[in-house]
């Protein structure tokens, strides 16, 4: 694949993608800071484990020979779900992050429905988050790969030795957003694995998820609540299967 812009709708697999952290002056976070905050205070009221913390968001991306390339800025979460929930209003910017398409050995998807007190109340996916200072490294490059089983980890309570992480990317396009995708497999059936992560979550003290939902097929996403990468992405493995 030769130099390409990044278009909506579109999958796009991907030998890696190498992201940086740059300077970028982003004026709807300044020009509506009232706003902003307006909108945090409606949307975290009675929800005190949200934290308006600082996340990486993208502003650049160019596909060239199987790599994404892009520059991210740093900003307040409470800016970017301001952003969202307005309409994505200009500049184009993207929330980039990385996902762990997690597949038992039975063949079924694992994914996370996440609790009543976070920014996506029953929305059903797979583990992921948007980037932050933690997956910064010290040049400043953004270690996608890492936030792929920190998330995972931090989420379902697995551990590194229980997976294997697919060195493979696929990017799942979609207005405001880029999914990352990365096959995860875990060596249990789905049944299995469900029960294992459910006991974990269950020890935690302010878990993410409510639960771990099995998808088996197309026909078993009806009944949840998905973001709009999530189905393109599933559409695109069983056609493939």
């Amino acid at each position: 694949m030769s130099g390409n812009g990044v278009v909506d709708g579109t999958i796009v697999a991907l030998d890696r993608v190498e992201a940086k952290v740059e300077t970028f002056d982003w004026g709807f976070a300044r020009e509506r800071a009232d706003e902003i905050a307006a909108h945090w205070a409606a949307i975290s009221a009675g929800k005190p484990a949200m934290f308006n913390g600082r996340v990486m968001l993208q502003h650049r991306a160019a596909i060239e020979d199987g790599v994404f390339h892009a520059g991210y800025f740093e900003a307040d979460y409470a800016a970017f779900l301001a952003w969202r929930d307005f309409g994505l209003p200009p500049p184009a910017i993207r929330n980039g992050f990385a996902m762990a398409a997690l597949r038992a050995a039975d063949g079924a998807f694992l994914l996370g429905r996440m609790g009543d007190h976070t920014a996506n109340p029953g929305k059903v996916y797979f583990a992921a988050g948007t980037p932050d200072r933690e997956d910064v490294r010290p040049d400043g490059t953004l270690d996608l790969a890492g936030s792929v089983t920190r998330e995972l980890c931090e989420e379902t309570g697995l551990t590194l030795d229980e997976i294997a992480v697919d060195e493979r990317w696929t990017a799942v396009i979609v207005p405001g957003r880029v999914a990352f995708m990365r096959p995860v497999a875990i060596g249990l059936s789905a049944e299995a694995a469900r029960e294992m992560m459910l006991a974990r979550i269950a020890r935690q003290d302010e878990p993410e998820l409510s639960d771990i939902v099995i998808v088996r097929n197309l026909a078993d996403c009806a009944a949840y609540d998905m973001p709009p990468f999530m189905m393109p992405y599933l559409t695109h493995i069983y056609g493939r299967d």
